[in-house]
């Protein structure tokens, strides 16, 4: 069975910036054990944020751009409706963040894996668990399987 999983921007982020990360394992680990899904909210919201220029120093524009080019070729897309975003319950504490959890209901989701506080302090959120890129790798990882 193929697990669906969503994967919040600032985890994604840390992924590309540090290869070998704890961050970057759960994303490779994501992509073996299942369908990692996106939507367009969450692919632009990415691809914004990849582009400050705060992370030049970390890793260049165009490896940045070839990152979310490669996420966008391998992602599961699903389409997010208004009606998923209107049976968001509860919202995140941050309404940013309620993009992910409207795709979690679209997809169907079976972890959401941040590393914002906003998100993480709903686990379990309507019986999805939020856990963090290491607790990924320890509760659905390879030796759980």
């Amino acid at each position: 069975m193929n697990r669906r999983i969503v994967l919040d921007t600032s985890t994604l982020v840390s992924a590309a910036l540090r290869a070998g990360s704890v961050p970057y394992q759960a994303l490779a680990e994501a992509f073996e054990s299942g369908d990692v899904c996106a939507s367009q909210e969450t692919l632009a919201e990415l691809e914004r944020v990849m582009l400050r220029p705060k992370f030049d120093r970390y890793l260049s524009r165009s490896r940045r751009r070839s990152f979310v080019a490669v996420l966008r070729r391998r992602m599961r897309l699903c389409v997010v409706e208004e009606a998923h975003f209107q049976t968001v319950d509860p919202h995140c504490r941050d309404p940013l963040d309620d993009k992910f959890l409207a795709l979690a209901l679209s997809a169907d989701a079976d972890v959401i894996i941040s590393s914002d506080e906003d998100l993480l302090v709903l686990h379990p959120w309507r019986g999805v668990p939020i856990v963090t890129a290491a607790e990924f790798l320890v509760r659905f990882g390879r030796a759980r399987r």
